[in-house]
């Protein structure tokens, strides 16, 4: 079961593998990116931000799809982090499962516009993202789970 599926620049760090993936209940933690799945110093990097009752796991966006849609991921409460929004947005379309995004934190680039703290975003990423709503995808932008719930779509209209 999918438990969330966060954008997060930072992928796996203090907030994400602690709060997060406590307040989820996860004890799967799937880092679904192209670059970090071939990079092995990266991954070893993110294994020692690893929380302890959570198995962690690197797919590329595509193989992520393919271990969701085989039913290997069924046993556990799978808490997915992506790197960007076009990696959320690529995940999203490949797996319908996937209903619930937050928009934890995206950098700053060229031609991007704060929405929120720590969240930019370009016209390419809010295409993005209002089509995965209109697809029936919730997209949130929180930080932190104490935080409240803010519709993407209230921030950019």
């Amino acid at each position: 079961m999918i438990a969330m599926t966060r954008i997060d620049y930072r992928l796996l760090h203090g907030q994400v593998a602690f709060a997060w993936t406590n307040n989820l209940s996860a004890n799967a933690v799937l880092i679904a990116n192209d670059e970090v799945a071939g990079d092995s110093f990266r991954k070893k990097t993110f294994q020692l931000a690893k929380p302890e009752n959570a198995k962690l796991i690197f797919k590329t966006i595509e193989d992520s799809a393919k271990a969701i849609a085989s039913g290997v991921t069924d046993k556990y409460r799978v808490f997915i982090v992506v790197e960007t929004i076009n990696d959320a947005y690529r995940l999203a379309k490949l797996v319908p499962e996937i209903k619930l995004i937050d928009l934890g934190l995206s950098s700053e680039k060229e031609g991007s516009t704060n929405i929120a703290k720590s969240v930019y975003v370009t016209k390419k990423d809010i295409e993005q993202l209002t089509e995965l709503e209109n697809d029936g995808v919730k997209v949130l932008v929180k930080q932190a789970p104490g935080d409240p719930d803010t519709e993407f779509s209230s921030l950019i209209n």
